[in-house]
C-alpha cells in the first residue's frame, strides 16, 4: 500500500513549482508532493520516499559531472531515511518507468547501499 500512495503522489505537482524560482525547498516538486502528503498521513518512512525520491539520481548526476560521489550528501540523504527498503523500491520502481532511461542509477544506488553495509532486501 506505502508504494501505490508513493506512486500516485511523488510527481503530481511539478506543475506547481514556479519556473521563474529555483527548484529546491518548498518550490520543489517532491516538496510540494510531500506537503500534500502530510494532510493524509504522518508516516515518516512515506514522506521522506516522496521528498527524496529523486535525491538519488542527482547524486549520480553530479558524480558523473566530477567524478566523485558527494558523500557527505549521500550520507545525509540516508540519515534521514527511515525505511532503506521502501525507499529502494520506490527509487527502483520510479527509475524503471516508460519514459525513463535504464541508466546506472537504479543499479549504481543498490550497489551503493551494499557497500555501506545498508541492509536492503528484496519486496
Amino acid at each position: 500500500m506505502p508504494l501505490r500512495f508513493i506512486a500516485l503522489v511523488h510527481d503530481s505537482f511539478k506543475y506547481r513549482v514556479n519556473d521563474r524560482m529555483p527548484k529546491s525547498g518548498e518550490n520543489h516538486h517532491a516538496m510540494r508532493a510531500r506537503r500534500f502528503a502530510e494532510r493524509f498521513t504522518d508516516d515518516e518512512r512515506i514522506l521522506c520516499v516522496i521528498e527524496l525520491h529523486d535525491r538519488p539520481y542527482a547524486l549520480w548526476r553530479k558524480m558523473q559531472r566530477t567524478g566523485s560521489l558527494d558523500r557527505r550528501g549521500f550520507d545525509s540523504m540516508m540519515a534521514r531515511v527511515r525505511d532503506p527498503d521502501l525507499f529502494l523500491a520506490f527509487v527502483e520502481l520510479d527509475g524503471s518507468t516508460d519514459g525513463k532511461s535504464r541508466s546506472p542509477p537504479r543499479w549504481w544506488f543498490r550497489a551503493e547501499l551494499e557497500e555501506r553495509g545498508v541492509g536492503v532486501g528484496r519486496r
